[in-house]
């Protein structure tokens, strides 16, 4: 690769080096056709900080940021990002305050997730959670619809993605979720 393009994905930075070959190596496979591909940043680190978000967050937000805005620029650039869809987020979101003092709670009631390309309105916020981010209140996504929307975007009917289970019909949206509409391009 061109010293630009290990430039671009932070390659060149020991803190964001490791995340950045990795989400190089994403946008190579994404281009010999592979159709999924899942990166991980922060093996062995704490994501899931319950104490002292700063000091463990600010060092893996470091490995992080360039390194996946690279890949977004750089599939974009390349005419990828259009049937590349991305996607990201936690496990759940933060509650505004924790019981340490020094960090955040998980927080079911309002999070996160990060999805660009591939079928996505691009350059919007979609909802908003109250002024302590504590709760979705503006166009609250149910995890289903988000899982829903998900499928739609890779070309799936999530109403037709059914099993029996226990003698029961069974989705992978739990029996409910909507597309989202307004996160559609």
């Amino acid at each position: 690769e061109s010293a630009a393009t290990r430039t671009l994905y932070g390659i060149d930075q020991p803190e964001s080096a490791e995340f950045g070959r990795r989400c190089l190596i994403a946008r190579r496979l994404i281009e010999k056709g592979v159709r999924f591909v899942q990166i991980y940043c922060g093996a062995g680190a704490r994501w899931d900080a319950h104490v002292d978000l700063e000091a463990n967050h600010g060092p893996l937000v470091k490995r992080f940021d360039k390194p996946m805005a690279g890949l977004i620029a750089d599939l974009k650039q390349r005419g990828l990002l259009d049937s590349t869809l991305i996607t990201w987020g936690g496990e759940f979101g933060r509650t505004p305050t924790g019981i340490s003092g020094t960090g955040r709670d998980h927080n079911p009631y309002g999070f996160t997730t990060v999805l660009a390309g591939g079928g996505v309105k691009g350059g919007i916020t979609y909802g908003a959670t109250d002024d302590l981010g504590l709760r979705a209140v503006t166009d609250p996504v149910h995890v289903h619809d988000l899982h829903a929307t998900i499928l739609h975007l890779l070309g799936f009917d999530h109403t037709k993605l059914a099993y029996v289970h226990a003698g029961r019909l069974e989705r992978l949206t739990g029996n409910s979720g909507n597309v989202v509409q307004g996160l559609l391009a």
